[in-house]
């Protein structure tokens, strides 16, 4: 663990536990006052850069930095990080995987063991995105969803099966198991990591936003995209700037009608308007011990939606409650708690004296938070319940944006008749047609679930339904909740109002709601209407959910039985009844709603480490169609050359034993000359695959219709899809074509055609390309797709006035050099039209921070920056790319 080159040898120090002895590092040890000033989450990238310091990935002067953290936190100062594991889910998973088996090939191609790739850092991949509500409100809606999921993704599961066998120290949960954040939370985290008696901090990356969830239990963990989570499975460390870190006070007590959904959606909206993109808020104060790990967890599982790297909160008794109900072992609970407290890394809320210094403090008081949705298209938009009809009356009026529609007065009271299962309905603007209990944001939270399925008890015995026609499900994040909710009795009256187990996976909250009854659609699109989905997600963006809910709210669970019932988000709770008892009285909302006593009480008695131990102690054993694939034995993955889905890609096709060096860029042509903000939506494939595009024409050159190209996220395993789909948004901005689109001009010959097709001809004609653009290029969520579709595409440079920080990593991860104007230049300032030819003189002797010349077939010569900012990019940058310098280092 600790090697002899580690100047912080004089840190190591060991704790004994339940009569075992334990070794770590010790970071009281560096006698440093600015310690104890520290936010607990800086202590987390402290110690592992004070572990991992070798002085050539991890220098001692980035330990320094990060002590001098109050100094250096609003100075852009880059340190690296090594998380200890990474998580991925199946769409961002199947391409790292890809790239394992890739690299093997290459490892035996070129002499080596191939046995020897393997991920140096802990992976744990979960199967959760690719399950859909296809069949709803029925009690085979379970095995029906799972039927179809893997009939659409055999040839995908069967690569990942493979993987699970051939790779050593990767663990790969079957579908069927939950949704990747609630499992890590109950039981793939460990807290504290124990490697040959050394313990030190459990903290991640994840291929997937809300990585953030782990948060709550005390992990140290967040997002990035493909090529930085391959990076930490290969042992390496990520870059990342020293943040600002926001404490968020929360004090008081919750209003008894008020849950753990309403505290986030308040601070959601709340966090949104201070600004915190870019910098890791950490909660602290007297309310927090009021809060359970459950909505601690639900409170950073929507940190992306606030906009922070992380929403964290330190570890305390609640924490160690937490492992020991969920069923971890009490040896290493034992030990996570010792270590925790050794390190000064376990705190108590209402202790003022260990709150930590801030970059700056914010404050919530419990007491104001009220029972709310979010909608109808963003996460932030925050809207009381009791305002929710007047709120959706306005959007019906205000002009399109987010939070309007720009429906016609005279059209807002339209109402369009349709006949569903032989009855006659209506249906108007704000009515429900989906309702959803889905995501691993409130699935996860036993409190919240009690609640709607008391809820739903209630109601059925007040004598109140479900209209059929509205599409309900019940989407769990782990078989966990279906224990609990069976135990506790509410089960029968969840499946009563329509709220069946359709599957374990994110389902709804992704976009995975599956197709509407056809008389509803038609009903939706004859009368032009605005429809509305309610579901207890994190996320819903217009179109995200369904096509025809142009509104969606995220809500509780509760709420979303509440909506349910009463059929329109246009109602006053306190006002209009959900309908009428046997008795012929009024049930108003008030009336079944239960109270946090109720729920406790049930929650106490079923909720215990049984269910968790008996869930998770056969998680990997998967279900009976995982089982009956049958997958190579292999080594070495026996690629299917007529797959669709899954591709050994050509990364390495031509790669040698030695590094190539630095390779120079003559004559290049600008495949593209770009404006400011370009994001990696606009560069990387997402969304369906649009049916006159490149990858289209390839799909239907393989006998494929539309209706079997699935989306580019579905193949995302496949390099041919993958770079044909490359800068193919249709709102892309290009100097070099006429108008919007995934088009671009061929220089040499002046014809106007696709991206993709203009970069075959290039190649074919032995021409290099680069890439203009202006600030902020890349920026966006980070995909690891945007550096290796331009990298297939042939691109050897790019030249930009200012990189986003992730993406400008990935592209010397994939190989391709970033080049940055001198201040005050630009493509403009310098008359570059993009029809010129570029060649880029790279030195041998290439250092950090250094200037080269671009010449230009106009005869103008201009410097740039070179934006390597470490030795260990240059590396990568000598070898062709990170995964081909890991490679060289296992031959």
């Amino acid at each position: 663990m600790s090697g002899d080159n580690n100047p912080y040898k004089k840190c190591e120090d060991s704790l004994t536990s339940n009569g075992k002895d334990y070794k770590f590092f010790n970071l009281t040890k560096l006698s440093d006052d600015r310690y104890d000033k520290l936010p607990y989450s800086v202590r987390v990238l402290l110690e592992s850069a004070v572990r991992n310091c070798d002085n050539f990935l991890v220098k001692e002067d980035d330990v320094k930095k990060i002590l001098d953290w109050e100094k250096n936190q609003s100075n852009s100062t880059e340190v690296p990080f090594k998380p200890s594991r990474v998580i991925l889910q199946d769409f961002t998973g199947v391409p790292a995987v890809v790239d394992f088996a890739a690299m093997r090939d290459a490892v035996k191609r070129l002499g080596g063991d191939p046995e020897k790739i393997n991920p140096i850092c802990p992976a744990d991949l979960v199967i959760d995105h690719s399950v859909q509500v296809d069949v709803a409100r029925s009690a085979d809606a379970l095995k029906q969803n799972q039927d179809m999921e893997f009939e659409r993704n055999k040839e995908r599961f069967n690569f990942l099966k493979w993987g699970a066998k051939a790779f050593k120290n990767m663990l790969i949960v079957p579908p069927g198991s939950g949704i990747v954040h609630q499992v890590n939370l109950e039981y793939l985290a460990r807290l504290v990591f124990c490697e040959d008696d050394w313990l030190y901090p459990d903290s991640l990356v994840g291929t997937d936003s809300h990585t953030t969830m782990i948060n709550g239990l005390g992990v140290v963990g967040w997002g990035v995209g493909g090529i930085e989570a391959e990076a930490v499975m290969l042992g390496q460390a990520i870059s990342m700037v020293l943040p600002e870190v926001i404490g968020y006070r929360i004090h008081g007590n919750l209003d008894p009608m008020s849950t753990s959904t309403d505290v986030v959606l308040t601070i959601t909206k709340h966090l949104r308007q201070i600004g915190v993109v870019g910098k890791f808020v950490e909660f602290f104060g007297p309310g927090v011990a009021a809060l359970s790990l459950a909505d601690r967890a639900t409170i950073s599982n929507m940190c992306p939606e606030y906009g922070a790297t992380v929403g964290y909160f330190p570890p305390d008794t609640a924490t160690i409650s937490y492992l020991n109900q969920t069923g971890r072992d009490s040896e290493k609970v034992a030990y996570i708690e010792a270590y925790l407290k050794a390190n000064r890394m376990f705190r108590d809320y209402t202790n003022s004296g260990e709150d930590p210094v801030f970059s700056k403090v914010v404050e919530l008081d419990l007491s104001s938070v009220v029972p709310c949705c979010s909608g109808p298209k963003r996460p932030h938009d925050k809207v009381p319940v009791s305002e929710m009809m007047s709120d959706f009356n306005s959007c019906l009026n205000n002009k399109i944006g987010f939070k309007g529609f720009a429906i016609p007065s005279d059209k807002q009271s339209t109402r369009v008749p349709f006949v569903y299962e032989g009855q006659e309905y209506t249906l108007t603007h704000g009515d429900v047609v989906i309702a959803a209990i889905t995501s691993c944001t409130n699935t996860s939270n036993p409190s919240v679930m009690l609640g709607a399925g008391l809820m739903a008890k209630n109601a059925v015995e007040k004598g109140l339904g479900v209209k059929p026609y509205i599409k309900t499900s019940l989407s769990p994040g782990s078989g966990v909740v279906t224990y609990y909710l069976n135990e506790s009795g509410v089960t029968p009256f969840m499946e009563k109002l329509g709220f069946d187990i359709v599957g374990y996976g994110c389902m709804t909250c992704i976009g995975n709601s599956g197709p509407l009854p056809d008389p509803i659609s038609e009903a939706i699109e004859k009368g032009d209407l605005v429809t509305c989905g309610v579901l207890s997600g994190n996320r819903n963006f217009e179109g995200r959910i369904h096509p025809l809910t142009r509104a969606n709210y995220l809500a509780s669970p509760l709420l979303v039985v509440a909506y349910a019932l009463a059929g329109t988000v246009s109602i006053d709770f306190e006002k209009t009844p959900l309908g009428e008892g046997p008795d012929g009285k009024p049930v108003f909302l008030r009336d079944i709603w239960p109270t946090r006593e109720q729920i406790q009480d049930v929650e106490k008695r079923v909720i215990v480490p049984a269910l968790y131990n008996k869930v998770y102690g056969s998680i990997t054993a998967g279900n009976e169609k995982w089982n009956s694939l049958a997958v190579p034995s292999s080594q070495l993955y026996p690629w299917d050359v007529s797959s669709t889905y899954i591709k050994s890609p050509p990364f390495f096709d031509n790669m040698t034993k030695d590094a190539p060096g630095f390779r120079q860029v003559e004559n290049a042509y600008a495949l593209l000359n770009l404006g400011d903000s370009v994001t990696t939506d606009h560069i990387s494939p997402a969304g369906s695959i649009a049916r006159t595009s490149p990858a289209a024409r390839y799909l239907a050159s393989k006998g494929l219709t539309p209706k079997d190209f699935n989306s580019y996220g579905a193949r995302r395993g496949n390099d041919d899809i993958m770079a044909r789909g490359t800068f193919a948004n249709i709102r892309l901005v290009n100097k070099l074509a006429s108008k919007s689109g995934p088009k671009t001009t061929h220089v040499p010959s002046g014809d106007e055609m696709d991206v993709f097709d203009a970069a075959e001809r290039y190649k074919s004609e032995d021409n290099q390309v680069i890439i203009l653009a202006g600030k902020e290029y890349g920026s966006g969520s980070s995909r690891d797709w945007a550096a290796k579709g331009p990298f297939l595409q042939g691109v050897r440079a790019v030249i930009a006035e200012s990189y986003e920080r992730i993406h400008r990593s990935n592209l010397v991860g994939m190989g391709l050099i970033p080049l940055q104007y001198q201040s005050g230049d630009t493509a403009e300032s310098l008359g570059l039209t993009g029809k010129e030819q570029f060649s880029i003189h790279i030195p041998k002797d290439l250092t950090t921070g250094q200037l080269v010349t671009v010449k230009v077939s106009s005869g103008k010569e201009f410097q740039v920056l070179a934006r390597f900012d470490t030795e260990v990019e240059l590396e990568y940058f000598r070898n062709g790319g990170i995964l081909n310098y890991m490679i060289r280092k296992m031959l």
